[in-house]
């Protein structure tokens, strides 16, 4: 089977077997008498060509003495010498005609096989310029339905992004006008830890209103910090969102000029009036792009816009939660400093007499932790007798004589009743050291607690004074900007 294109074998190049005469067996008579006598150019018989002119050999004369060396008479007049000479032998004139003949008959063969493969090859490459021109023709249609789907998608995606950039720039305005809205409670907050720290002695405690006004004063602030920094990262995804459109609208604008070009492209055909020869444009590759590297580069900037709108819709996701989560963060924060105000005013009273109870209690430790460091000096000083009277054994058994020196029973005993009792005096006096800590974190708590109860009046004050201020706050729709 041949494929259409391919470079074909004509068959006439091989070598052709037989030939049309018979070699004729050379005769006796002829080699007998004319002496053997090649023509110039015919040494060989594939050597032989028509258009060879014949070449006649003139052989030299040579005198009746060196032709008549033997003596014999000659068989032929002298005079007819050169004509025998001149003359070829049947063997050649057969052997030339076979030539001819086989030559002319090889060019025949060639020429008609020449002929009929020139026809087929015509054929073939017309149906092949055909067949690339139809297949250019379809490559062009294919390309401008790609550039037609991208540019369809451009134009969507370029329509969403801008309605997106707007809903973006109007939750930014939301976010500053709520920050905006924050400055009056936290200025009041923060008066309220002023007044807090007049608070006398041990009153100055980082107590559940104390915790409550930082909170509520770091709430603002964190709030005031989170929705700026948000509205900032509004702004910046807005320049990302004009670089996508900028990216989108720049790439449309290449997909229709690169569709008008292919359409005229397209409608191009043999009869055409614009067509001509431009030789060497082929050669001249001014692409920057294959097609996989031409559809990414739209998707990428279909992906990147996308990658910007989700970023968007996350961001004005994100303003709107955070909008409403702060707005009812204040409010808790709000109203959990006012009840930890009302509970505090209502524990002061109630604080000296739970002060004095514990300091009672304390009192009563303190006698019973005197009493366990009386008895423990007086363990430790009875420990002492066994070990002195141990160790004073052990002393004198070292003055036993020469072979009487011996490690025996009673000598392993006195060493592990020494060291067994010289453990127990310093577990003792270990304890001992505790039990006056102990004595001695029980002298400063109560010495804390007695200083404590004489300040509580000045704190009650200033918790009433502190309540007075926080009556105004602002309202829920101030706080989520829409005020």
């Amino acid at each position: 089977m041949e494929f259409l294109g391919a470079t074909q074998v004509a068959s006439y190049c091989g070598r052709r077997k037989g030939c049309l005469f018979p070699d004729l067996a050379p005769t006796s008579t002829t080699k007998d008498t004319y002496q053997s006598y090649c023509l110039p150019g015919y040494r060989y018989l594939n050597s032989w060509r028509p258009s060879q002119l014949h070449k006649v050999v003139l052989v030299p004369d040579s005198s009746d003495k060196e032709f008549n060396s033997t003596g014999r008479p000659p068989t032929v007049l002298p005079a007819l010498r050169s004509s025998l000479h001149a003359r070829y032998s049947t063997r050649d004139w057969h052997h030339a005609n076979m030539v001819q003949l086989k030559g002319s008959e090889a060019s025949r063969y060639c020429a008609g096989r020449l002929n009929a493969d020139s026809m087929r090859l015509m054929q073939n490459k017309d149906q092949l310029t055909y067949l690339m021109q139809e297949d250019s023709r379809r490559s062009l249609g294919e390309r401008i339905t790609n550039i037609d789907f991208w540019r369809s998608e451009l134009i969507y995606e370029l329509e969403c992004l801008l309605k997106e950039t707007q809903a973006l720039e109007t939750a930014k305005q939301r976010l500053q006008c709520a920050a905006d809205a924050l400055q009056g409670p936290l200025k009041t907050a923060l008066e309220c830890l002023y007044h807090r720290e007049m608070r006398k002695g041990i009153d100055l405690v980082h107590d559940d209103v104390e915790k409550n006004l930082i909170k509520e004063v770091d709430a603002f602030k964190d709030c005031q910090e989170i929705l700026t920094k948000l509205a900032q990262k509004i702004n910046q995804q807005l320049g990302i969102n004009r670089d996508a459109q900028h990216a989108l609208e720049q790439d449309l604008s290449d997909k229709n000029t690169a569709c008008f070009i292919d359409e005229k492209c397209f409608n191009l055909n043999n009869t055409s009036n614009s067509i001509n020869f431009y030789h060497g444009v082929e050669k001249t590759d001014g692409t920057v792009s294959n097609p996989e590297t031409w559809a990414k580069f739209s998707e990428d900037n279909i992906r990147c816009s996308q990658h910007a709108r989700a970023n968007s819709a996350k961001l004005r996701e994100e303003a709107e939660v955070r909008l409403e989560s702060k707005s009812e963060e204040i409010w808790n924060h709000f109203i959990s400093t006012n009840l930890a105000f009302n509970n505090r005013i209502a524990e002061v009273a109630d604080a000296k007499n739970k002060l004095q109870a514990q300091l009672g209690k304390v009192l009563q430790e303190i006698f019973q932790t005197e009493d366990t460091i009386m008895l423990l000096e007086r363990a430790i000083k009875a420990k002492e007798y066994p070990l002195k009277v141990a160790q004073t054994r052990l002393e004198g058994r070292t003055r036993r004589p020469n072979i009487e020196l011996c490690c025996d029973a009673p000598q392993l005993q006195l060493v592990t009743e020494v060291y067994t009792t010289d453990d127990t005096l310093q577990t003792l006096k270990r304890r001992l050291q505790e039990a006056h800590d102990a004595l001695q974190m029980l002298t400063l708590n109560k010495s804390n607690l007695e200083h404590e109860i004489s300040v509580k009046a000045n704190s009650f004050f200033i918790d009433k004074k502190c309540m007075d201020m926080r009556k105004v706050f602002p309202s829920t729709p101030r706080l989520i900007g829409y005020a």
